[in-house]
């Protein structure tokens, strides 16, 4: 069962399959918890082990991965060597400034993409160009999880998405709202909001 996938089990050294049942992880197996992305790597790709996910709404969280706590021990200790060298330094010192340089290359260009989506008149040009900076901050820091991150619909959707989930917590009383745990009831009291935000945005739009 090297690499499947399971969820956290009733106790500690336990998982729990996809049809319930519930296996008690072999002899020997330790967890590695979520974190280090490169030893986890090094460890699924050594042999046997247990992906341990966690789902939460519509999200899913790893919580770590099962494997013989000799492989992982192992690992770590050649790992750590690696980094203690002056090449690995360097290199991941490029690394994050690489990174740094696509994510201002990424702001810039969301922005102007939010910008192009509010095509406020030119008597409200000022504004909009105050919002998209706000909208711009909140939604692209990297670990934000908002819908600017994803890469699964163009840029110009995610600009729309986060102008319209922006001024839904900051324009209308959405988060203060008790809103009914009914199936469907959260995603029609924001589609109504939507749609109220875009009537409001359609008014700078005019002039």
């Amino acid at each position: 069962m090297s690499g499947q996938f399971f969820s956290p089990g009733p106790k500690p050294n336990t998982v729990r399959t996809e049809d319930g049942k519930v296996l008690t992880v072999p002899v020997g197996w330790t967890l590695l918890p979520p974190g280090d992305a490169g030893l986890t790597r090094r460890v699924k790709t050594a042999g046997d082990h247990w992906l341990v996910q966690e789902k939460k709404g519509r999200r899913t969280f790893s919580k770590g991965v099962w494997a013989p706590a000799e492989t992982i021990d192992r690992l770590r200790a050649e790992l750590e060597a690696e980094r203690s060298t002056d090449g690995y330094a360097k290199r991941r010192a490029a690394s994050a400034a690489r990174r740094q340089k696509e994510q201002a290359a990424y702001v810039e260009d969301f922005c102007a993409a939010v910008l192009q989506f509010l095509d406020f008149h030119d008597r409200y040009s000022k504004l909009g160009q105050q919002l998209a900076m706000a909208v711009t901050q909140h939604a692209t820091p990297v670990g934000s999880g908002t819908v600017a991150r994803t890469k699964r619909i163009p840029v110009e959707r995610r600009a729309e998405a986060a102008v319209i989930a922006w001024m839904r917590h900051q324009t209308t009383a959405y988060d203060s709202m008790k809103i009914a745990r009914v199936k469907g009831k959260r995603r029609e009291v924001r589609r109504l909001l939507a749609q109220r935000s875009k009537e409001l945005l359609s008014l700078y739009r005019r002039g």
